[in-house]
């Protein structure tokens, strides 16, 4: 996945910055910015609970910007995520925000074209202490042409973390794709994933069967599956179609249990599973 080289990494240091609500307690807490080209980066600080401390890295993308995925389809490259500076932080489990499929001039790729929010879940080493976020982040921003940009943050969290999440981070949550399996009842629901020959077949139940778009994974980054096609299925049903394309070398789709992320405007499910052959 190819990415233009040759251009300059802009990057700024971020200080924590809690602010205070009446009478001095603690409301929301935050980064300062981080403003490499076309973008502000910061971190937000959430709710503790169950032993894990959530928080969120906030992207604000300047209009006619985008920025990517996990996977980022085409071409892209997706974000990096550098914790190694971090104090009292055994894990981190980054939870991505249902992505769009956009024009990547000649190609498709996958990502986001407006301010997003990326949330993640921190389990400390020590539960009950504070932890002291301190994240590298490399990520590609593109407006006409793509450049590399990196952001450096860090944020002080107490062991209690913030008396609240702030609201993009809360919208972002809730806009996590939910984990399902297939033939789940309701909608958004995949209800086949089926291997035909060189194609792989997906039915699913949306509400809107002209903007739903789905997303395949396979378990690595060898893996470099394409953009479904999308048409009308049976009894209402939506399908995408896709070639069995990018499979690493000696790899059995077959046996291979893969990620499929459907987004059905603003819901989305995600679900891990193998191909059925019939």
């Amino acid at each position: 996945m190819a990415m233009v080289s040759g251009l300059r990494f802009v990057t700024f240091c971020a200080l924590a910055t809690p602010l205070l609500g009446v009478g001095g307690a603690r409301a929301e807490m935050m980064s300062g910015w981080s403003a490499p080209s076309g973008t502000a980066v910061r971190l937000l600080a959430g709710e503790a609970d169950a032993g894990t401390v959530t928080g969120g890295i906030e992207i604000r993308l300047t209009p006619g910007w985008k920025t990517y995925w996990r996977y980022p389809g085409d071409s892209g490259v997706p974000p990096r995520f550098d914790w190694s500076g971090s104090q009292n932080v055994g894990a981190v489990d980054v939870l991505w925000p249902a992505p769009v499929r956009f024009d990547d001039g000649g190609s498709f790729s996958i990502g986001y074209k407006k301010d997003v929010v990326i949330p993640f879940r921190v389990t400390p080493k020590e539960a009950g202490k504070p932890v002291a976020l301190r994240l590298n982040l490399d990520f590609a921003v593109c407006e006409k042409i793509c450049q590399p940009a990196t952001a450096s943050l860090g944020l002080d969290v107490p062991a209690e973390g913030a008396g609240s999440s702030p609201a993009p981070l809360a919208a972002a949550l809730a806009s996590i794709p939910r984990n399902t399996e297939i033939g789940a009842p309701g909608a958004p629901a995949i209800e086949k994933a089926v291997l035909e020959g060189d194609s792989i077949r997906i039915e699913a139940q949306v509400a809107n069967g002209e903007k739903a778009d789905l997303f395949v994974e396979g378990p690595n980054e060898d893996w470099a599956l394409p953009l479904p096609s999308r048409e009308a299925g049976p009894d209402g049903r939506t399908v995408f179609v896709l070639p069995v394309d990018g499979v690493p070398k000696g790899a059995d789709i077959a046996a291979t249990k893969l990620r499929f992320t459907l987004v059905d405007g603003n819901r989305a499910v995600e679900v891990d599973a193998p191909l059925s052959t019939h």
